[in-house]
C-alpha cells in the first residue's frame, strides 16, 4: 500500500491518464472522475471501443492504440478484467518507456495484475479513487493549469 506521500508524487509528476472503461455517460463514476481530473489540469486519454470520442478526447478501442504518451493507467474495469489490460500496460513500458503508474479505482483488487505491474516496474495504486485522492491531498497538488509563474 502506498503512502499519502506516495500517491501525492504520482498525482505531481504525472498528468496524462489514460482511463480504461471510461463511459460516454455522465453520471457513470469513471465519466465524473475524468472529467474532474480534466479541469484539474490533467490529459484525459479515453480507452473505450464503443465511442468515438469522449469529453473532447478521441477514443481508443485499447492502451496499445494510443498516439501518445500515457503516464497513469487508472482502470474502471471489473477486477477479473484487469490482467490483460496491465499486460498492455507493460508491453507499452517495455515498448516506449510509459506508463508509470497502474492505478486500480475504488473496489478493484487484482493481486496477480498488481505483482505483475510490480514486476516489471510500474507503480501500482489499487482500490482508490483517483478524484477521491487528490481532492484529499489537493494542498499538495498542483495542476499544470494552477501553477503561476513570479518573477
Amino acid at each position: 500500500m502506498l503512502s499519502k506521500e506516495e500517491i501525492r508524487s504520482i498525482l505531481e509528476r504525472y498528468k496524462t491518464i489514460a482511463v480504461v472503461g471510461l463511459s460516454k455517460n455522465p453520471t457513470k463514476d469513471s465519466h465524473r472522475v475524468a472529467k474532474y481530473m480534466k479541469t484539474k489540469g490533467y490529459r484525459v486519454v479515453p480507452i473505450n471501443p464503443f465511442a468515438d470520442a469522449i469529453l473532447g478526447e478521441k477514443c481508443y478501442n485499447n492502451l496499445l492504440d494510443v498516439a501518445e504518451t500515457v503516464e497513469v493507467v487508472d482502470i474502471f474495469r471489473p477486477a477479473k478484467e484487469v490482467l490483460p489490460i496491465v499486460d498492455q500496460a507493460i508491453n507499452l513500458k517495455k515498448k516506449i518507456g510509459n506508463p508509470s503508474v497502474v492505478w486500480m479505482q475504488l473496489g478493484i483488487v487484482n493481486e496477480e495484475a498488481a505483482k505483475r505491474a510490480r514486476d516489471a516496474g510500474l507503480t501500482v495504486v489499487m482500490n482508490k479513487c483517483i478524484m477521491a485522492e487528490h481532492k484529499r491531498l489537493s494542498r499538495g497538488v498542483v495542476s499544470s493549469n494552477q501553477m503561476k509563474i513570479s518573477k
